[in-house]
């Protein structure tokens, strides 16, 4: 081993600690071993549920969002961080290994059992494919380790056994004895590996020295460590058999030892395949039941304002509020106040609310001026691009009078409106940096005569939306509602991408996110019941068409054939009058905007820093 500074040996050495937290099982001595070994800001929990494989990974969303809520409370109470996104998978293994390589972790710290337990791996499998270093820990453990004994032998695994045990005692401010064993009649040159070392350990005077000579190592160190708190060594560079994958002296100390243990490895080339066994059809259901049980938010996890206040000056971004509206007098007003005030007067996690109006004929507009909200009809925003009718313009349109990072867009006709309709919003995108775009969904009653119908609402969605998502983009099928008027997203994504001026604008940017950023920068929130005017019949005939269109549309670009234009844009609507039907032709046609950054307007009120 080369001499090197006793700088090198500090706790700096561990910038990212890995330690699962698996649902189900404890990792308390991984934990506590965690932050001893590194300052809370190193140490990273990663949550993970384990889903058998014959079970649906859909079924575990509940479970995920149990175990987000302990990961908030541990993050608390340690001052750790933890993995914005809870793991839920059959192959846990295999999805830990993807966060040590995207963290650049250098240390994966498991508890002994129960994590190989939890994580569904052996302990030759994690010792032969942990591309960082891994340290298995076996109770019992003080929280903090006073005396502590490191077992080096010289060797490729001394290094990081020295460097775990200094950390642990200078985080302790506690007591490290290091333990060299000799066989009774050394061997000449048996002790070259070890010489390196102690050139080391000459550096480091507040380090004890015990020379023990004996030819039963494991029985020794045993007996050595029954004066000590906490166990340091190294496994075996080439274990005897899966039987003893430590090698059978590290497992002879595993069984006879009743002190708290650490045994590492150093890191590991990667030698895994990533590659699913399932293929075809089988792998995108795996793959979405899997981003619905770990992308899939309640609103209840974001109670607490004062926490995203803080998540949100720690970003440092800007959060703004758009509300589309035509004539909506008798909600407008108190969707308004129901929001500004406990989210923008008493926490202020928006820093401005707009109203993007549609030209309306009634007080819709005075109300919200009165309420000291800016407002803005569309029709009279960037006038030389023409004016067309369509919710989908009013939110295009919107980014050109916002100035938020994060942009949420809520409709104004919720009869039942509370804050977590926008906090349950910005809850996950605060929450993950990974998430660019997040969708509300609800249970949407619907009044039939004088009954009020709990899930009769969503009629298009599930005649229309969701079966044409299922047919050409299964990866989205995990999307409760696609076409809710709740959801939000990052402008730096919004901007570049088209919006279509009437219904189809909901679906249209839930499947350009998904093609230009992916299925994970998509996330959904439980907003528990949304009660709004349910429209007739020939309302939402007409939606339908639009999102076929808009549906069409977009497979044009993946299969690079214009034939839109081979298919009729105009409805025949059918028409009752007493005594006789008849036909009424109304055209139809969904147009797309262009991205919003392709606009000098946008450019000049907007510059890039």
């Amino acid at each position: 081993m080369s001499v090197r500074s006793t700088r090198f040996y500090s706790t700096a050495s561990f910038q990212k600690v890995i330690v699962p937290v698996v649902f189900g099982h404890n990792s308390d001595v991984a934990e506590t071993f965690g932050i001893t070994v590194a300052p809370g800001k190193n140490v990273l929990f990663v949550g993970i549920v384990l889903v058998g494989k014959e079970e649906s990974l859909s079924g575990a969303a509940a479970l995920a969002r149990r175990l987000r809520t302990q990961l908030r409370l541990q993050a608390e109470k340690y001052a750790v961080q933890v993995h914005p996104q809870v793991l839920v998978s059959s192959t846990p293994w295999v999805d830990l290994l993807n966060v040590l390589i995207e963290e650049k972790a250098n240390l994966l710290i498991l508890d002994w059992n129960r994590h190989l337990e939890g994580l569904n791996v052996t302990a030759s499998q994690a010792l032969e494919s942990t591309p960082c270093n891994l340290a298995l820990v076996r109770g019992p453990l003080p929280a903090c380790p006073k005396n502590i004994l490191a077992s080096l032998r010289g060797g490729p695994y001394a290094e990081l056994v020295l460097r775990l045990s200094l950390a642990a005692a200078k985080s302790c401010q506690g007591k490290l004895t290091v333990l060299h064993l000799s066989p009774q009649k050394p061997v000449p040159s048996s002790d070259l590996p070890y010489r390196g070392l102690q050139r080391v350990l000459d550096r480091l005077p507040e380090i004890s020295r015990l020379d023990l000579a004996g030819d039963d190592p494991g029985k020794i160190i045993t007996e050595a460590a029954r004066n000590f708190d906490l166990l340091v060594l190294g496994a075996s560079a080439r274990p005897e058999s899966d039987a003893a994958p430590l090698g059978a002296m590290v497992g002879a100390i595993l069984k006879e030892s009743t002190v708290g243990m650490v045994v590492v490895k150093p890191a590991q080339p990667l030698n895994i395949n990533f590659d699913s066994e399932a293929s075809g059809k089988a792998a995108i259901s795996v793959l979405v039941d899997k981003w619905f049980a770990e992308n899939t938010y309640h609103a209840n996890e974001f109670t607490n304002l004062e926490r995203l206040l803080e998540l949100k000056r720690r970003q440092n971004v800007k959060i703004s509020l758009a509300l589309p509206a035509l004539n909506e007098q008798e909600t407008v007003g108190r969707v308004i106040s129901t929001v500004k005030t406990p989210l923008m007067d008493m926490v202020p996690l928006l820093d401005e609310i707009v109203l993007i109006d549609s030209n309306s004929t009634d007080a819709t507009r005075s109300i919200a001026a009165s309420m000291d909200i800016p407002v803005y009809i569309h029709q009279e925003l960037l006038p030389g691009y023409g004016s067309r009718r369509g919710k989908g313009e009013a939110l295009w349109k919107s980014l050109l009078v916002t100035q938020g990072d994060i942009i949420l867009w809520i409709d104004t006709d919720i009869v039942n409106i509370h804050p977590r309709f926008v906090y349950g919003l910005i809850g996950p995108l605060l929450n993950s940096p990974k998430v660019a775009f997040v969708k509300g969904y609800y249970r949407r009653p619907i009044k039939v005569g004088d009954t009020l119908q709990a899930g009769g609402g969503g009629r298009v969605t599930e005649l229309t939306a969701r079966p044409l998502i299922n047919l050409f983009y299964p990866e989205l099928s995990g999307v409760v509602q696609p076409l809710s008027g709740e959801y939000g997203g990052r402008r730096s994504v919004l901007e570049q991408l088209p919006f279509y001026s009437g219904y189809g604008v909901e679906i249209g940017l839930l499947i350009d996110i998904f093609e230009r950023c992916g299925l994970h920068s998509i996330s959904q929130v439980d907003l528990q019941e949304r009660v709004h005017h349910n429209q007739p019949l020939e309302a939402l005939s007409k939606m339908s068409f639009a999102i076929i269109q808009a549906v069409t549309h977009k497979l044009e670009h993946r299969f690079e054939r214009n034939f839109l234009e081979e298919v009729n844009k105009t409805m025949k609507l059918i028409r009752y009058e007493t005594g006789r039907f008849y036909l009424e032709v109304e055209e139809i046609a969904e147009l797309e905007r262009p991205p919003m950054i392709q606009l000098p307007e946008y450019q000049v009120s907007h510059p890039r820093s």
